[in-house]
C-alpha cells in the first residue's frame, strides 16, 4: 500500500510539556484508523502537526509525499474536522457548505443534501443560535461530503446523541466503499467505533504504544476470571496488563492465549473471555493506576482536552 503519511522522529513541545515525543508513524492510503489515548495524550496536538496547523520542533513530516506547511497543494487534499470547529456567527449552515466547494475539490453537493436530510440540519438558523448537536452535525457533514482523500475526525460526533452517531458511522461506512480514502478517527467511545477501525494507533504521554492491524489487536488479550488461588497460579510468569480482586476472587487481563493456554485455564476452573478494544487500550494507557481505581481510568474517555 501507499504511504499517505509519513513522520519519522516527530517531537513538539510546549514550554516544559512534551506534547508529541520522537513519534515515528506511517498512515496508509485508503484504510480507516483509529487514533485513541487519555485526555492529554497529544492526539489532538499528533492531528496538528500532520495537518500544517502546527510546526515541529525536531523531526520530520510528509503528507502525500511533501511538507504539508503552508502547501496549498497537500491541504487542499485534508479535510481537519474539530469538536471544537469555529464559524462565523452570522453565518448559517447553507453558508457553511456553500463555502465548502472553495476548500474541498472533491466536494460532493449531492451528498450533502442527503447528509442535511438525515441529521434534519436547519440549513437558515444562524451558527450561534444552533445546538451543540448541530454544530457537530456541521463538521460531520462537512467532513463527509468533503471526500478528502486524507480526513481527520477529531471528536467533532461528540455533539450528536446515539442516533446521530449511528447514522454518521453508517454513512462513513457507505460511502467509503464507495470512495476510499484514508480516515482517522480520534475519539473516546471507542465501543462504538471499535468496529469502524481498520488500524488502531495508540499514543499515551506523546508516544505512540500501539500501532497495529485492529484484527489483529483485537485478539491479543483475554481476560481470565476464577478463584484468586487459580488466576495467581495461571498468570505466574506470564505478562498481566491487569489485574483486580474481590474477596476471594480475581481477574487478570493477560497477552495472547494459545488453544492450548486457553485449555489449560479451562481445566484449571477458569473462565476466559474475550478484551474488548477500549478494555485493551485503557489497560495499555492506565499506567500504574491501582486497581482499586482502574475503573476511573475509562472516564478518562469521556471528555477530550487538547495536549
Amino acid at each position: 500500500m501507499t504511504a499517505v503519511v509519513e513522520a519519522r522522529g516527530l517531537t513538539k513541545r510546549y514550554k516544559n510539556v512534551t506534547a508529541v515525543d520522537h513519534v515515528d508513524l506511517t498512515i496508509e492510503e485508503n484504510t480507516i484508523y483509529g487514533l485513541l489515548g487519555r485526555n492529554g495524550a497529544g492526539k489532538t496536538t499528533l492531528m496538528q502537526l500532520l495537518t500544517g496547523q502546527e510546526f515541529a520542533g525536531s523531526g520530520s513530516i510528509r503528507v502525500f509525499g511533501e511538507d504539508p506547511v503552508e502547501n496549498a497543494r497537500v491541504l487542499s487534499r485534508i479535510s481537519f474536522i474539530k469538536e471544537s470547529q469555529k464559524y462565523p456567527e452570522d453565518f448559517t449552515a447553507r453558508h457553511v457548505l456553500r463555502s465548502a466547494p472553495w476548500f474541498f475539490p472533491e466536494w460532493d453537493a449531492e451528498f450533502a443534501d442527503r447528509l442535511v436530510a438525515d441529521f434534519r440540519l436547519p440549513l437558515k438558523t444562524r451558527i450561534k443560535k444552533l445546538s451543540r448537536g448541530q454544530l457537530s452535525a456541521i463538521g460531520v457533514i462537512t467532513g463527509l461530503a468533503s471526500r478528502a482523500p486524507l480526513t481527520f475526525f477529531d471528536e467533532p460526533y461528540l455533539g450528536l446523541d446515539a442516533v446521530a452517531r449511528q447514522i454518521f458511522y453508517d454513512r462513513l461506512l457507505e460511502d467509503y466503499a464507495e470512495h476510499p480514502r484514508t480516515v482517522v478517527l480520534s475519539t473516546h467511545l471507542i465501543d462504538e467505533v471499535g468496529d469502524l477501525l481498520e488500524h488502531v494507533i495508540v499514543i499515551d504521554d506523546g508516544a505512540i504504544v500501539i500501532d497495529q492491524d485492529a484484527e489483529s489487536l483485537r485478539g491479543s488479550a483475554s481476560t481470565i476470571a476464577g478463584t484468586a488461588a487459580a488466576v495467581d497460579a495461571f498468570t505466574a510468569g506470564r505478562e498481566v496488563l491487569h489485574s483486580e480482586r474481590l474477596g476471594g476472587l480475581a481477574t487478570a487481563t493477560v497477552g495472547r492465549l494459545s488453544a492450548a493456554e486457553r485449555a489449560e485455564a479451562s481445566a484449571a476452573g477458569l473462565e476466559v473471555g474475550p478484551v474488548s478494544l477500549q478494555q485493551l487500550v485503557v489497560r495499555t494507557t492506565a499506567g500504574s493506576v491501582p486497581a482499586a481505581t482502574s475503573a476511573d481510568a475509562s472516564t478518562s474517555f469521556d471528555k477530550e482536552q487538547s495536549a
